[in-house]
């Protein structure tokens, strides 16, 4: 759960807590929101390679299909003609088309990045295997 609310928050995938994108703007935003090139907390670098990101295209696909989806069949309720289903499928594609460009990007990065484990997690498990190797014979 607390994945989750990482990625809705534009977290980090490593530390949980630096941002991954730059300046927060409104949900329908028509620019591009601008993406730092490391995490401001841990350093984490998110653009790994060129070209990283092309799979987050798919991801955004995804979504817009599923946000399509959604709003085709919460208008059938009260719009009848194709043309009114085209117009707003149209109007809302591009209006979410910046967020899905965001959450895509931080789908992708926490799909492929791993989290690192504090330092507490560490002594943590550093202290079990040191017990577990004391208690054989």
């Amino acid at each position: 759960m607390k994945t989750v609310v990482n990625i809705l928050k534009g977290k980090c995938s490593k530390c949980e807590e630096g941002d991954i994108f730059i300046k927060k703007r409104g949900v329908f935003a028509l620019q591009l929101p601008k993406m730092n090139e490391k995490c401001p907390h841990c350093n984490h670098k998110f653009l790994i390679e060129p070209g990283y990101f092309y799979g987050a295209m798919y991801v955004s696909y995804g979504l817009t299909v599923a946000e399509g989806i959604a709003i085709y069949l919460l208008s059938s309720f009260f719009i009848t003609k194709p043309i009114h289903f085209f117009i707003i499928l149209s109007v809302s594609a591009i209006l979410l088309s910046t967020t899905n460009y965001k959450y895509a990007r931080i789908f992708w990065i926490y799909l492929f990045t791993r989290k690192t484990k504090k330092e507490s997690e560490l002594t943590n498990l550093v202290v079990q295997e040191g017990t577990k190797e004391t208690e054989l014979p």
